[in-house]
């Protein structure tokens, strides 16, 4: 049974651009299966998947939690793009796709060079509409995979899907920097990060490992206001945009991913497991400034 907690856990250490200190994890709901793909709408609430009941649910703070869509096959990571659009990967169908006006969804991506994808895992959106998106597969998506490769791919504003790179192993989480210029990836099977730079037509060079030795299996990223990122893995880690680590926020279960939310974005909602978390830091979230 799905519900709201208010349940308050203290431990010492703090967010970036804090003196080690107190922080407080509160339980913002529970009772789910997998949750993942937790991303804040300008609306005011939290939109987030939870795979294994092929649902994505929206939580909105002082109100609670609500289905908004069914049958999501089988969504996993989520963004919104500059018009308040949903872009989600589901998983199950092998597909990108995003809402549209008409309360349905329209295919983004789902067959690269003829070959289907594997399946799309996480997603982002640039300020300018440019989709960014992982395909691995893992368990049993990777017996019936049809391309030869791990993708990280790039949708462009006219639709045109390309591919950044073709990893022999597996992508996760995706993220911008907050000027929209790097690409942040994390290797679960390798516990890095590797980045990408951006030009304005989404193209990416210069690929390079930023991160190593990442403690647990790296999952979502996200970036702050200062261009920190913040990795699920085991814990929170934090590092510093030269991929120093900075400090480790500790959460009861695993992280899957994680976002910036409420009305000053200084809310980092976790999504582990069965539990939705959240953090109230003194930093905000990144916000896309070109």
């Amino acid at each position: 049974m799905l519900r709201c907690l208010a349940f308050v856990v203290v431990a010492s250490a703090l967010c970036a651009a804090q003196e080690p200190g107190e922080y407080r994890v509160e339980r913002a709901g529970a009772g789910f299966h997998f949750l993942e793909g937790p991303v804040w709408s300008k609306d005011g609430h939290l939109i987030f998947s939870d795979i294994p009941t092929n649902r994505i649910h929206r939580f909105t703070p002082g109100t609670g939690m609500e289905i908004l869509r069914q049958d999501s096959g089988g969504a996993n990571g989520n963004a919104l793009d500059d018009r308040g659009r949903l872009v989600t990967c589901e998983g199950a169908r092998r597909r990108v796709v995003r809402s549209n006006s008409k309360g349905g969804t329209d295919v983004l991506a789902d067959k690269f060079e003829g070959k289907r994808l594997n399946a799309p895992n996480d997603v982002v959106v640039r300020k300018d509409g440019h989709i960014f998106f992982t395909d691995p597969a893992f368990g049993k998506d990777d017996d019936v995979k049809e391309l030869s490769f791990y993708g990280v791919f790039h949708i462009s504003p006219k639709g045109e899907l390309t591919a950044i790179a073709r990893w022999p192993k597996r992508p996760n989480g995706i993220a911008l920097s907050p000027n929209g210029r790097i690409l942040y990836v994390t290797a679960s099977d390798e516990r890095l990060v590797r980045a990408y730079d951006l030009d304005r037509q989404g193209a990416a060079t210069n690929e390079r490992v930023l991160i190593t030795g990442i403690k647990g299996v790296p999952d979502g990223i996200r970036t702050d206001e200062k261009g920190n990122l913040y990795i699920a893995c085991k814990g929170v880690a934090i590092y510093s945009p030269e991929g120093q680590l900075l400090r480790t926020l500790e959460i009861s279960e695993n992280p899957s991913n994680l976002a910036f939310g409420d009305p000053d974005l200084k809310t980092l909602y976790v999504t582990a497991r069965t539990t939705l978390y959240r953090v109230r830091l003194e930093v905000k979230g990144s916000v896309q400034i070109e």
